[in-house]
């Protein structure tokens, strides 16, 4: 079995797009392939000592799912089927998915939602991110001037998506245990 799960949720495809990007850049050994959420099973996301998860955030704010009219699934749904799961000993790294021009008061407020689900539950998140680059009011993905994961805009700034997941994978691979 691979050492990493890598799972994302998604509406668009943009954060599977993120995700089949991050998978190319490691084997099948060390890396499994990319999952949507609603698509998995909570016993095989939770099997996984080092999680890579992706999320999109939606309208207000939200994370993906049937009530911020995604077309399917997602987030939403799947947390509740791992909320009573202990995540002590896992260590996770979120990225996220947002458009800080369109929606500057809650910019990737996704990710700071999952990241309070699974800091709650035990698990060790890694990844933080400089806030420096982005222009945006508010975001619930900040903590200490940081963003609690990887932050993308690939409506704004798609030209920097590359060079900053290369930037963070070489940042979280030690606490993966990757040669990277």
């Amino acid at each position: 079995m691979a050492k990493i799960g890598l799972f994302f949720g998604s509406n668009t495809g943009k954060t599977r797009k993120v995700a089949k990007m991050i998978k190319k850049k490691f084997d099948d050994e060390i890396m499994a392939a990319p999952l949507n959420v609603n698509k998995s099973e909570a016993d095989a996301f939770a099997s996984y000592e080092y999680l890579l998860i992706g999320t999109p955030t939606l309208g207000d704010g939200e994370l993906p799912g049937l009530s911020s009219d995604c077309d399917a699934e997602s987030w939403e749904e799947f947390l509740p089927k791992i909320e009573e799961m202990d995540f002590s000993g896992k260590t996770i790294a979120i990225y996220g998915l947002g458009d800080q021009v369109g929606y500057p008061d809650e910019f990737l407020d996704a990710m700071g939602e999952l990241h309070e689900f699974f800091t709650e539950r035990g698990a060790k998140l890694v990844g933080s991110w400089p806030t420096d680059g982005y222009e945006f009011e508010q975001s619930a993905a900040v903590i200490d001037d940081k963003f609690v994961g990887l932050a993308l805009d690939l409506d704004n700034q798609a030209g920097l998506t590359e060079e900053r997941l290369n930037a963070w994978l070489s940042q979280i691979a030690p606490e993966f245990g990757l040669p990277l």
